[in-house]
């Protein structure tokens, strides 16, 4: 009988061999269905992420509790990406996991990752895909066809069991590249952390809006925005890349609580748009 347990190295200066097996990662591809799961606006799907894996993670940590906390707290941080995709970030990652490469290497591998997978999954399934289906599907369905709901139902399952294609494909990688991420980690993690600030960055264009509704008279009857004409023209989306370094400053330097941030925002918001002044 074909043994259930992945290939492992045979190269003496190689980790131990594996701890997980291919029914572990498929378990895994259907757990990432967890994503979702205790949505929050400060770390939106990293409660998710973190449950779907605490299994595997248990399993290649043992009775090391201190790199099963390590593992757990970033697996925690922030995370918003495509709940078809995250399996194959998933796989990638626990394959890292498993082989006990450097935290900075993970982490900057899951920072450098979400984003991008986010975009392509979301303008594949949710942008293209499912849309063609759906018109495709509501025109049978117009017609009376008990096809419509049926096709729409079989396509969207089988993009529910692709997940589990996905973290194969991802762990499979992960464990081919684990020689070579060794090798360069160092560059990997900076060129990671650089394309992670990165789609921060973006993030924070996409996310953070701040509009000054504060008009300035220049001449008698006339009076120019200070959005349009300043902050528009010459700091384009200044306000909202403070704002943001502000929050941070407060949230990592001066531990302030993150629901007390979010419930200033809602009262400075309210506040400045009553004055006027947004």
């Amino acid at each position: 009988m074909e043994s259930n347990t992945l290939p492992t190295t045979t190269d003496a200066s190689a980790e131990p061999t594996t701890k997980l097996t291919r029914r572990d990662i498929t378990r895994l591809g259907f757990r990432s269905a967890l994503l979702q799961a205790g949505f929050n606006y400060e770390r939106m799907q990293a409660t998710g992420f973190a449950s779907a894996q605490v299994p595997l993670l248990k399993k290649i940590y043992g009775n090391d509790k201190a790199a099963l906390s390590a593992a757990m707290k970033d697996n925690l941080e922030f995370i918003n990406t495509n709940t078809n995709a995250v399996g194959f970030l998933m796989g990638l990652l626990i394959s890292l996991e498993e082989r006990h490469e450097s935290r900075d290497l993970i982490k900057g591998l899951k920072v450098a990752l979400f984003g991008p997978l986010a975009g392509i999954g979301d303008a594949i399934f949710w942008f293209t895909l499912l849309p063609i289906v759906a018109g495709v599907c509501a025109s049978f369905a117009s017609q009376g066809s008990v096809l419509g709901p049926i096709i729409f139902f079989v396509v969207y399952l089988a993009l529910f069991l692709l997940r589990v294609v996905w973290t194969h494909l991802g762990y499979t990688l992960g464990v081919k590249a684990i020689d070579k991420l060794r090798a360069s980690s160092g560059a990997i993690s900076r060129a990671a952390t650089i394309l992670g600030v990165t789609v921060v960055g973006g993030l924070i264009a996409s996310y953070v809006h701040i509009t000054v509704a504060a008009k300035v008279a220049v001449t008698a009857g006339h009076e120019v925005s200070i959005q349009e004409a300043f902050f528009d023209k010459v700091f384009p989306n200044l306000l909202p890349m403070v704002y943001t370094l502000l929050m941070y400053y407060l949230l990592r330097a001066k531990k302030v609580s993150p629901v007390t941030l979010i419930l200033v925002t809602f009262v400075l918001s309210i506040a400045l748009s009553w004055l006027g002044v947004l």
